[in-house]
């Protein structure tokens, strides 16, 4: 097999046996990166030179007896880690040239085992989109229908992966930005409980929904990253003390005596027929297995979209007042006094998307307004995470769709905002509770896009989504379909 179309666990075992460098797996990525980066624009910034260098410490390491298993693995991360070193600025012109002086908790603790940053990928400005349009960089496209969206925010993760440009990702996901587009892109995307994984130099979208994790290959990979990332940690106060399960351990093959749970408000009318379809053939797979199911009930599903939305941008309109001009990132030039130059300088580096979020969310904490939209909406999440904890009573996971239809067109819904906001329709619910949720590949559409299943687990409940996801994987072959570039 050639080294970029490689697992982790792959790659892993070649590098431990000594029978490829690193440096040659990252070469053969970086030539790969070079020859369709400029059809998929998944990434905003390539780092060749320090990739190589990493390489060559990598390789050292594993000389010395030192070969864990992200040890001389080429990596990329979504454009919203802090890296040392390396250029961070979040799909947007108010961050271009932005260079950290630390690294996010993450990377962190990818690097010191030896892992190699090949770059930083492409998304929608701030994480704030369905379908890595809104960059200051161009948009990210599937790289199974350059013609068509990748998903988002985290586009640009999941296109290199499927695009073969780099072993695994890690993205972030406030309201379905992992699982979606791994969805649309054919990978694998896991969305951690809230406070699995630190968040520390991650730039804030939404604090109390956003979550770090990874994009992979195979849900062996993703068990791998998270192992790797997950943990307390004492910079963010959002990180919870407990200890972290050997996720590997999970991976069974076995799924006997699992009840899983199908929420009837997920499975509506509207729904595509090729989404309808991929569902029933996944339970008639998972029910071969010796998983049981239930019918479930959310019954509060259908008020998340708008929760999500009041909340999200509430809190994006707080942690986006940082930048104004003054500390750091863009600055307008020519303006006359002080607070002519912030106005100027957020005008100018922030993008359409990224202003209409923080106008909702300034509207929905002004005065006179909090209490009829903020304070309702956190209410109206109580009772989303109520309905999640009454339905684990009853079940072990749940399965639902990840998306109403396969990937749309460029350009389909930008002239809507709400017909876009409703692409996470059944990702955003996970998010307001804090919980678990996997999307994996199933049965393709009649045209050949990719379709995603999502396993949703309860709070800490990683292990067992990765179990019955495992199961499933290992009696498909989706997850190895390739798209052609």
């Amino acid at each position: 097999m050639e080294l970029h179309t490689l697992t982790i666990h792959q790659l892993h075992q070649q590098l431990k046996n000594r029978t490829v460098s690193s440096v040659e797996a990252t070469k053969a990525l970086l030539t790969r990166i070079e020859a369709t980066d400029s059809r998929i624009n998944a990434f905003i910034t390539v780092a060749a030179d320090q990739a190589l260098a990493a390489a060559e410490a990598a390789d050292q390491r594993i000389a010395n007896g030192d070969c864990q298993l992200l040890t001389g693995i080429p990596l990329a991360l979504k454009d919203i880690f802090l890296t040392e070193g390396v250029r961070t600025t979040c799909a947007s012109r108010i961050l271009e040239n932005f260079i950290a002086p630390y690294d996010a908790t993450a990377w962190a603790r990818l690097k010191s085992q030896g892992a190699v940053l090949l770059g930083k990928l492409n998304q929608d400005e701030f994480a704030m989109g369905s379908s890595s349009e809104n960059s200051a960089f161009g948009p990210t496209h599937n790289p199974w229908d350059t013609d068509r969206i990748p998903g988002g925010s985290s586009g640009g993760s999941a296109a290199a992966v499927a695009a073969q440009q780099a072993i695994a990702t890690l993205g972030t996901d406030t309201g379905g930005s992992i699982r979606q587009p791994a969805a649309h892109c054919g990978c694998v995307g896991l969305k951690p409980t809230y406070g699995r994984v630190s968040r520390y130099g991650v730039i804030a979208y939404a604090s109390s929904l956003d979550q770090v994790g990874p994009v992979t290959r195979d849900v062996t990979d993703a068990a791998l990253l998270l192992q790797t990332i997950a943990g307390h940690d004492p910079k963010d106060s959002t990180s919870i003390d407990q200890p972290v399960p050997d996720y590997r351990a999970s991976l069974t093959n076995d799924v006997k005596g699992l009840t899983i749970g199908l929420p009837k408000e997920y499975f509506i009318e509207g729904l595509d027929p090729d989404v309808q379809a991929s569902m029933d053939n996944a339970i008639a797979h998972l029910k071969s297995q010796g998983a049981e199911f239930r019918e479930v009930s959310l019954p509060h599903t259908s008020y998340a979209v708008a929760c999500y939305y009041l909340i999200a941008t509430a809190e994006a309109s707080s942690n986006l007042a940082r930048y104004e001009g003054v500390r750091f990132g863009h600055r307008a030039k020519d303006s006359q006094g002080l607070i002519e130059m912030m106005m100027q300088s957020r005008a100018e580096g922030f993008g359409a998307e990224v202003k209409r979020r923080i106008m909702l969310g300034t509207y929905a904490l002004s005065s006179g307004y909090y209490d009829a939209y903020y304070l309702k909406a956190q209410k109206v999440r109580t009772l989303i995470q109520r309905d999640f904890s009454e339905a684990f009573k009853q079940v072990d996971v749940l399965l639902t769709p990840v998306t109403p239809t396969p990937a749309f067109r460029i350009g389909e819904k930008t002239a809507d905002p709400l017909q876009m906001y409703l692409s996470d329709i059944f990702t955003i619910p996970v998010n307001l509770a804090g919980i678990c949720g996997i999307s994996l590949p199933a049965r393709p559409a009649s045209n050949g896009l990719p379709i995603g299943l999502q396993l949703i687990g309860r709070p800490f409940g990683e292990e067992t989504i990765l179990r019955a996801a495992y199961s499933f994987e290992q009696t498909t072959d989706w997850h190895r379909q390739k798209a052609a570039l």
